[in-house]
């Protein structure tokens, strides 16, 4: 699964990414988390759009659906008018996983790519209206099987969208199942983090801080 990410690039970076126009103050996020907003990438008939949303679909019980399984997406009646129409993609510079340890220890981990490059996951987009009725723009992010190097921590990883693909991601109404694969494990790296990251109030560069076993 995916329930929390960082996206700590500057603006110029995402802008060359994905030609976006926007040039909002995009602050450093080290630690996001579910029902905060973040930065997604969505396409018009003008072209890329750099937009800020809030994280999850509304659920039943308003419970936040955050991320949608890549296999079900397309005809499930949470997300299937989204898979077709309102597709986006979500920056990041990399993600966390929390692997089980003993009893109900967990261990997070910081998982990106070995370049240290940005990159995005396949997300879905939906304008709704809250419970005050006040209009708000949610995504969620899809998720497939995890790969072979990420198996050992959780039996399920974001699907990130190669470069090459981001057009055909974001254009409505194009076939795109072929898309929503396992990312594969060679360009990927991980290390384990200290738990400051575990408390969604702590947004800091210290949710970056490596674990060193007995330090």
């Amino acid at each position: 699964m995916c329930a929390r990410y960082s996206l700590t690039f500057i603006l110029e970076v995402l802008a060359q990414m994905f030609d976006v126009p926007e040039r909002p103050n995009l602050a450093p996020r080290w630690n996001i988390a579910p029902t905060q907003n973040a930065w997604v990438i969505t396409r018009d008939a003008t072209g890329n759009h750099l937009r800020s949303m809030r994280w999850g679909f509304a659920g039943p019980n308003n419970a936040p659906l955050i991320n949608a399984r890549a296999e079900t997406a397309a005809s499930k009646p949470s997300f299937r008018e989204a898979f077709a129409m309102r597709r986006c993609l979500v920056p990041a510079d990399s993600f966390y996983e929390w692997q089980q340890l003993d009893g109900n220890r967990k261990q997070p981990w910081r998982i990106g790519m070995k370049s240290g490059e940005a990159f995005a996951f396949a997300g879905l987009w939906e304008a709704a209206t809250d419970k005050d009725g006040r209009a708000v723009e949610r995504f969620t992010i899809l998720t497939a099987s995890a790969n072979a190097y990420l198996a050992p921590l959780h039996e399920r990883m974001p699907v990130i969208v190669a470069p090459g693909d981001y057009s055909r991601w974001l254009a409505p109404g194009k076939a795109a199942n072929d898309l929503i694969l396992s990312f594969p494990p060679e360009p990927m790296a991980r290390y384990r983090v200290i738990d400051r990251v575990n408390n969604v109030r702590n947004d800091d560069p210290d949710c970056f801080t490596r674990f060193t076993p007995g330090g």
